[in-house]
């Protein structure tokens, strides 16, 4: 069996820095990703024909990332079946403009929205998505769950260490 396959796509270049944690976590899953530049506005043709084409190309779960006036989650959505994550990207208005684009979808076009500029939750959601086809992924799942926790532990006894030398 082939890799899972994603497709994120940026409303804007300039949306690269702050979806790179998705990138890496999707390909730490073992999940290919194919990555663009489509905007919802700028190129509203373009996105909708990608959304329909999509799953055609073995693509199996959609991540969109856009600030501002943040439809382009939205506008895929409309055009697939597929699962469609949004991104919001902190532009302006600290953000509240593109979560909120993102995240108020009507009933019937749903979007699953992570935290602003959050890629890396992105990456793992749709880790978690896949995982109901490709079984490989939930032992990694779970690991990844296991060593943040035991991330944490360690956190905590240095806290108390220096708590306790105050």
């Amino acid at each position: 069996m082939a890799n899972p396959k994603a497709a994120l796509i940026m409303g804007s270049d300039s949306d690269f820095d702050k979806v790179k944690g998705c990138i890496t976590k999707l390909k730490e899953f073992g999940i290919d990703v194919e990555v663009n530049v489509i905007s919802a506005h700028r190129t509203p043709e373009k996105a909708m024909e990608y959304a329909k084409t999509a799953e055609n190309k073995g693509i199996e779960v959609i991540i969109c990332a856009a600030g501002m006036a943040a439809h382009l989650g939205g506008v895929v959505a409309a055009n697939t079946t597929l699962p469609v994550i949004g991104i919001p990207i902190e532009s302006t208005f600290n953000g509240m403009d593109a979560l909120l684009a993102t995240v108020q979808m009507p009933p019937g076009i749903p979007v699953a929205t992570v935290g602003l500029n959050n890629g890396t939750n992105a990456g793992i959601l749709a880790a978690e998505m896949l995982a109901l086809k490709y079984d490989y992924l939930k032992p990694m799942l779970k690991d990844a769950r296991a060593e943040m926790a035991a991330g944490v532990e360690k956190k905590d006894a240095v806290i108390k260490e220096k708590a306790a030398a105050l």
